[in-house]
């Protein structure tokens, strides 16, 4: 048997899962039909690449060696594919578009306008908590397009050396439950919220330093955050343990309400990243305005926050001017 590229990609599964049973399901196989997949490849190289008992399976000294040359040959072919493929493009050629984001108010209107536009589209989706890591996938041309919000007037870090442009702005506010006493109030203060527990999904960039500091001018310091996912997060609130940030446009199921919090003290900027020299970069613009459309469509759901926008217009779509406004494109260089 001559070994090939599947070949190599199938021992890097075995080594990033540790075990024969999760690699075969990463990669859509059979656990028997993998195995015996592996047996042949150790045959063809000389001897066992792993070893594997009742704790996974870890290279041996031969596995080691092939995983070093695998782990340069694949990611190789794999940009000589996407190279090829950006010099060969012609317009028989099916749209691509990858998102990464997570907790993104306008993900799903962006990909059903997308859809809607473009049926042709190869659409796809993936979810991190992290800023950083969803930058480092595009910068590697895994991603097309991140999809990411910051606080306040922060940009996210110029280590990737993206493209950022603004889709909007929005007030932070407080989700609590409908018994909460402070409940019946349009607004509610910082203040009037200090003796309060908190909770947080990961990744929620305001619970950092735009959070601690308001609260400080606000002259108390946050109580206890608890940290878990948006549906813990919620179950938390709706048994009145916590208090929750969110964005203003998220829509609280029975038993919660979301309140704007006094002067704004939070801000939340959504943000679409891409890289300067990617094929995506053509695409930018039809990707911004569709990315502010769907941010348009979820404002329908929110007719009070929609006329609290007409009175507050630095909030919202905020569009750029000639001198380089707020919604200017910037580069992390």
């Amino acid at each position: 048997m001559n070994l090939e590229l599947r070949h190599l990609k199938v021992v890097c599964a075995i080594a990033e899962t540790g075990s024969v049973t999760k690699a075969a399901s990463t990669l859509g196989l059979a656990q028997p039909a993998l195995t015996a997949q592996l047996q042949r490849i150790e045959r063809t190289l000389g001897g066992p690449l792993f070893e594997r008992d009742r704790r996974g399976a870890r290279p041996t000294a031969l596995g080691e060696l092939v995983l070093s040359r695998a782990r340069v040959l694949l990611p190789a072919m794999k940009g000589l594919q996407d190279e090829a493929a950006r010099l060969a493009g012609s317009v028989d050629t099916p749209l691509r578009y990858r998102f990464g984001g997570v907790n993104s108010p306008i993900l799903g209107r962006l990909v059903h306008r997308l859809t809607a536009e473009h049926p042709e589209a190869q659409i796809t989706t993936y979810a991190s908590w992290s800023v950083d890591e969803l930058a480092q996938l595009v910068a590697a041309s895994r991603l097309d397009f991140a999809l990411t919000g910051v606080c306040g007037d922060s940009t996210p870090s110029a280590e990737f050396g993206l493209t950022w442009r603004e889709v909007s702005i929005d007030p932070v506010v407080v989700l609590l439950p409908e018994q909460h006493p402070l409940a019946g109030r349009d607004e509610v203060s910082l203040t009037d919220l200090r003796h309060e527990h908190w909770v947080a999904a990961p990744g929620d960039g305001c619970f950092g330093d735009c959070f601690a500091a308001a609260c400080a001018r606000a002259g108390f310091t946050p109580r206890k955050v608890y940290e878990t996912d948006v549906r813990g997060s919620m179950d938390l609130v709706e048994a009145g343990e916590a208090v929750a940030l969110c964005q203003a446009t998220f829509r609280p199921v029975t038993g919660l309400v979301t309140r704007r919090l006094t002067g704004a003290p939070l801000r939340w900027r959504l943000m679409l990243g891409w890289h300067p020299e990617a094929p995506a970069a053509g695409v930018a613009d039809l990707v911004t305005e569709t990315a502010v459309a769907a941010y348009t469509d979820s404002l329908a759901a929110h007719p009070d926050y929609l006329s609290w926008l007409a009175g507050n217009p630095d909030f919202g779509v905020r569009r750029a001017d000639p001198a380089g406004g707020a919604a200017a494109v910037t580069r992390s260089a």
